[in-house]
């Protein structure tokens, strides 16, 4: 079986895991939900721009490590032996960034549809805007999924978990906000083409990293 047939068929997979585990889920979408509307009126319905642009990207942060974090800490033994013995390592890591990227995106949406009916929308370039969500989600969805893996070898997989992550996510973060910010109409930047293909660059160097290293870690 190819490397390609395998990805498709752990990501349909793990589809139909999340569709019977629903409460995952609607827990993630009850969570972006409930601060938004804490946002809304913790502000008395009239957000500052600055402030909606930085609250966003927490409410995403958070919504992605709840959503992603359970990737492989969710996985028994047993199971992880199976795909040991059928499966390629580079189809399991790839498979779970597929499907988590594609999780994000749907969370990203739908929270900035939440922002935009219940703390208005001040976002002057859309398609900008959606860019570094695109972007971000794949950025959230390499970095958690390969520390999960990480994780689940550890026995203190939270707290390894928060070790890990900060450091690889922070520049993620700070360029997100950079990006948004000029798509919020705050700054004319000039170089927010360098500070996309940076975005990009960070996202392909942990991709590239989670396939060198992930065949080993799976080897343990």
């Amino acid at each position: 079986m190819n490397l390609f047939r395998q990805v498709w068929i752990l990501f349909k997979k793990e589809l139909i895991l999340e569709w019977r585990q629903k409460y995952a889920l609607s827990g993630i979408l009850l969570y972006v939900f409930s601060t938004v509307f804490i946002i809304y009126t913790s502000f008395f319905q009239n957000v500052n721009p600055m402030v909606w642009n930085v609250l966003f990207w927490i409410v995403m942060l958070f919504a992605a490590v709840n959503a992603v974090t359970k990737s492989f800490l969710q996985e028994s033994g047993n199971r992880q032996l199976y795909y040991y013995q059928i499966t390629d390592p580079i189809a399991v890591l790839l498979s779970k960034i597929l499907y988590n990227t594609g999780l994000l995106l749907l969370i990203g949406l739908i929270s900035y549809l939440a922002f935009s009916v219940l703390a208005g929308n001040p976002v002057k370039n859309q398609p900008l805007f959606f860019t570094a969500i695109f972007l971000g989600s794949i950025g959230f969805s390499v970095n958690f999924t390969f520390i999960s893996a990480i994780s689940a070898k550890a026995n203190n997989s939270a707290t390894l978990m928060a070790i890990l992550s900060f450091p690889l996510i922070l520049p993620i973060i700070l360029t997100l906000i950079k990006i948004s910010t000029t798509a919020l109409g705050f700054q004319q930047d000039t170089s927010i083409g360098t500070d996309i293909l940076i975005l990009v660059a960070i996202d392909s160097m942990l991709i590239g990293m989670g396939l060198i290293l992930f065949p080993f870690l799976w080897k343990d």
